[in-house]
């Protein structure tokens, strides 16, 4: 059965979504088989694997929904060895119409429950905030990254974060584990990103990833063209830090 991955942070701009991304296509180099699922309105991670959200045929608004199920919404995206859930502006209705539905935060694990046999991972890109597609994403998934940006705010909305993962656990899935902390966009020439880099290990010991993802230019080009940076540029040191991200989740779950 596969392992179903939240990836969320509430705070914006931490790469999120590039983490998604990239760790998809990495894993799949690795010869696992890869699910990822867009739950953020903006569509980012779907934009980032190449698709046009405005033009897909269902999305995961529709899976939520239960207008369609996984099987008909995702895109098998060959080049890169994954397959996307893709997600779009449709989203930002569920979080109203959810709450006229029974167990609302369970709709995700129901479907995803019927794929998971088909996955050695599932990762779920959360939206930058709290709200029901998150829960769903908490509720659906065996643990959480966290994505950190090693800057002076990090580990104030950490703290809200570990708050609410708490409650998922202690209310609706006791199972709830915290994968692991990711120090993203790092500077190594900042001393502030190394301090805060320092804090984490400090307070999350064993929790915080050995990998550390380097601000990197190629990184950040490659959504603009629609490729994971293992297809934009595999040697950048952005790709090298996600394959070896892989290596380690792999080497994590194995255990």
């Amino acid at each position: 059965m596969g392992k179903v991955i939240a990836i969320t942070n509430q705070k914006g701009g931490v790469g999120k979504t590039t983490t998604g991304v990239n760790l998809a296509a990495t894993l799949a180099s690795a010869q696992r088989r890869v699910l990822l699922v867009d739950m953020d309105p903006q569509g980012n991670a779907t934009m980032g694997c190449g698709v046009d959200k405005k033009n897909v045929r269902f999305s995961s608004y529709d899976v939520l929904m239960g207008q369609a199920n996984v099987h008909q919404t995702l895109i098998r995206l060959d080049a890169f060895g994954f397959d996307l859930l893709p997600g779009n502006a449709d989203l930002t209705a569920a979080q109203i119409e959810l709450l006229e539905h029974q167990n609302r935060e369970r709709k995700l694990a129901q479907e995803l429950d019927k794929v998971r046999d088909s996955y050695d991972f599932i990762l779920i890109d959360c939206p930058p905030s709290l709200n029901i597609m998150t829960l769903n994403a908490l509720v659906a998934a065996d643990s959480v990254l966290i994505p950190v940006q090693c800057e002076y705010y990090a580990l104030e909305g950490l703290t809200d974060l570990m708050e609410t993962v708490g409650n998922v656990q202690n209310s609706v899935n006791p199972g709830l584990a915290i994968e692991g902390l990711l120090r993203t966009m790092h500077d190594t020439r900042s001393r502030l990103a190394n301090e805060v880099s320092e804090q984490l290990l400090k307070h999350f010991s064993d929790k915080v990833f050995r990998t550390v993802i380097p601000r990197n230019v190629r990184l950040a080009e490659a959504p603009s063209h629609g490729l994971p940076a293992m297809q934009y540029d595999k040697s950048s040191r952005g790709s090298v830090a996600y394959l070896a991200l892989a290596g380690e989740i792999i080497r994590r779950s194995e255990k």
